[in-house]
């Protein structure tokens, strides 16, 4: 694993009557979690004067200073304590300062309130709680609000659900700056699913019941894991399931979260992550592997979803150098 000159600086913001879960959130994807020589140092700091208190009713003290933003490569606010609470205006300057400069700014659950209270997701795409979207979005109707989805990056901003939502967000994160293998690594140390992408749903209505059917569905899904080189449909699974393209659509999303397709494509450029990092098969290769069908359709989906080509991401991460 490569890793920066520097010590990229994580400031997570803590408030008076924050959750516990969520301040231990980032503290522990970016600090708990990784080995020594983590190319993170983790800072806490108040986002208010006076003394800060958990609630569950215990204190935080030797907080650092709200300053630390100002040099802060990425900033998480965890959470807020009550959407109908007004937010510090020096956190809200700070924030937009922050943004100006090029940081990248991470509202966790309700900590979405407080970069809306900013600016900073006006035009922008974004989520947070399900039961606090349609407030978020009356208030802030210059946000692209979509309350179906774990998390959303916008540009330099990442928003999330809440609670447990707030461990993919820092792991996606994670898996930005230093690859899937070692995002894969802190989540197995935490016992967490190493990657729930963000398009998956917040949560199910009615959670599928155990049956005969779902336990097979739950087998397809695993076999296909082991299987992404080969083409799978709709179709093709449903006949696989034994059950018609209507039911095993209806128990798909139930399981998931999500759509057939949108999973194919999530689990495909993971798995083509990982083969990026961890062998030398050309990107033709890794593009046969995951299941793309060409080069082409595996750089055009990977720059989609990550921003870089997959070269880019084999020399970022590590990975062995080959054609591309």
């Amino acid at each position: 694993m490569k890793t920066p000159a520097r010590q990229r600086l994580v400031a997570v913001v803590a408030f008076d009557g924050i959750s516990v879960f969520h301040l231990s959130v980032p503290c522990m994807v970016f600090s708990d979690a990784l080995p020594e020589g983590s190319p993170f140092n983790v800072l806490v700091c108040a986002a208010e004067g006076g003394p800060v208190r958990t609630r569950t009713g215990f204190g935080l003290t030797e907080l650092a200073p709200l300053s630390v933003l100002r040099k802060a490569d990425v900033i998480v606010v965890p959470s807020w304590r009550d959407v109908d609470q007004a937010v510090p205006q020096p956190l809200l300057k700070a924030l937009r300062a922050a943004h100006a400069r090029g940081a990248q700014i991470v509202g966790l659950c309700l900590g979405a309130h407080v970069l809306a209270e900013a600016g900073l997701l006006d035009g922008r795409r974004a989520t947070t709680h399900w039961e606090y979207a349609q407030l978020f979005a009356q208030r802030f109707p210059a946000i692209d609000v979509d309350a179906d989805v774990l998390y959303v990056e916008d540009g330099h901003v990442l928003t999330s659900a809440g609670t447990a939502a707030g461990i993919d967000a820092c792991l996606h994160l994670l898996r930005q700056q230093l690859g899937a293998v070692e995002a894969n690594r802190v989540a197995r140390r935490l016992v967490v699913s190493p990657h729930r992408a963000g398009g998956q749903a917040q949560f199910i209505e009615q959670p599928l019941p155990r049956t005969a059917g779902s336990v097979r569905l739950a087998h397809l899904i695993d076999q296909v894991r082991r299987r992404l080189e080969q083409p799978h449909t709709l179709d093709s699974l449903a006949e696989d399931a034994k059950m018609s393209r209507r039911s095993f659509t209806r128990h798909f999303k139930a399981l998931t979260g999500t759509s057939v397709q949108s999973w194919l494509l999530a689990e495909r450029l993971a798995f083509s992550q990982r083969l990026l990092e961890s062998t030398d098969h050309s990107v033709e290769k890794v593009g046969d592997m995951a299941g793309f069908g060409s080069v082409v359709s595996l750089r055009l989906h990977f720059r989609r979803a990550f921003g870089v080509s997959p070269t880019a991401w084999r020399r970022s991460f590590g990975g062995p150098l080959s054609s591309a």
